[in-house]
């Protein structure tokens, strides 16, 4: 077991065209990954997540910061030496080579005796369930198979942590759902340190301890995945997590009697006692499976809009609701429930949340406000 600090790292790399400037891949990270924590690295396509693990592994050099592994040093040390097992997309097994050959196979060009690496592959892949496929060549393999080969190839060497790149983007739905109760089951039974790369955000939620959100090479947010969900740290964050995304409204905050309210087209949130004397631009919504039909004569956060789409998922329904006139598809409000909703293309509906689960950002720069929170009533004296 390991613990992998990541100090400043940045990673530059020489522009496409020779009039161009360098791209920063990786701007600046900070992330201390503690022993035993399974860390999830989740982010889009390009946003820097796979750059930051090859650091950490040895076969990319940062441009600046350094990264540590116990305490030591190791931005300098060659991947061989840094007690890491890497475990690529694609795989990576030799396809001349049988299972219990491809498994044992860092350990025999350690210089291993026989009988130790035919004792430590057994032992391996009885932990993995791969006893009856150690003499098959992996074309004869399932890409679930396959995967767990190059897992138990990595937990041969008993390393201190684990380098996972995107290794179940390869496997259909089924396969993945079943390979990810899988790895959070190993990490459990190990105790081993995860750094995993991922864009599913189902699976940061479901295997991390904590999820490292990263954009445009930049760190958005660290957290358990409750707090990435309940208390995104920016707009960005807040529009990648959750299915269907929250839907962000704009806004402006007035404060009337000590009262703060967000005021928008079609839309009224009070936000409890405060002021904002420069009645600043805001974004605002709520989370789909928070926002219901409002009550009659309701005083509380309030959207009103109009019904155009109705999607039947079985046990839920999920209502698309065009507000302030914003009707494009991906700028309507959702609301998510159990079925039936009870509601139809065409109906005027007013759309209520309860009052903490409302979200609300700076309209300029994109972070999460921080509401204060109501004043404590004085003791009575005595």
């Amino acid at each position: 077991m390991s613990r992998i600090q990541i100090e400043g790292v940045t990673r530059r790399f020489a522009g496409a065209r020779r009039d161009a400037g360098p791209v920063t891949a990786v701007d600046r990270v900070w992330i201390d990954v503690a022993d035993g924590e399974f860390l999830v690295l989740l982010g889009p396509s390009g946003c820097g997540k796979s750059t930051l693990l090859r650091m950490v592994a040895g076969l990319t050099a940062p441009s600046a910061g350094r990264i540590l592994l116990d305490g030591r040093d190791i931005t300098a040390t060659p991947p061989r030496d840094r007690d890491l097992a890497m475990v690529f997309q694609s795989y990576a097994l030799y396809p001349h080579l049988s299972v219990g050959r491809n498994i044992g196979f860092p350990l025999r060009t350690r210089g291993r005796r026989r009988a130790d690496i035919d004792a430590r592959v057994a032992e391996v892949a009885a932990v993995l369930g791969l006893e009856g496929l150690l003499d098959r060549r992996p074309r004869a393999l399932s890409g679930g198979q396959r995967q767990r080969v190059a897992l138990a190839r990595a937990l041969v060497r008993d390393p201190g942590a684990f380098l996972l790149d995107e290794p179940l983007s390869n496997l259909d739905a089924t396969l993945r759902t079943a390979t990810r109760a899988e790895l959070g089951d190993l990490h459990r039974r190990l105790g081993a340190t995860f750094l995993y790369v991922t864009h599913d955000q189902v699976e940061a939620m479901t295997m991390a301890t904590r999820v490292a959100v990263l954009n445009g090479g930049r760190l958005e947010q660290l957290g358990t995945p409750e707090e990435v969900y309940d208390a995104p740290a920016s707009v960005f964050v807040a529009g990648f997590i959750g299915s269907p995304a929250i839907r962000l409204l704009p806004a402006r905050l007035w404060s009337d009697a000590g009262e703060l309210r967000a005021v928008g087209a079609d839309l009224e949130i009070p936000l409890g006692p405060g002021e904002d004397p420069d009645g600043r631009d805001v974004l605002v919504g709520a989370r789909p499976e928070h926002v219901r039909l409002a009550a009659p004569g309701a005083t509380g956060p309030l959207w009103r809009g109009t019904v155009r789409l109705v999607e039947n998922l079985g046990g839920e329904e999920v209502a698309h609701v065009a507000v302030g006139g914003h009707d494009e598809p991906g700028s309507r409000i959702a609301v998510r429930g159990p079925r039936p909703l009870g509601l139809a293309v065409g109906n005027a509906v007013a759309l209520t949340c309860d009052p903490d689960r409302v979200h609300l950002f700076d309209g300029a720069g994109g972070r999460r406000l921080v509401r204060a929170a109501a004043p404590t009533p004085a003791a009575p004296a005595a």
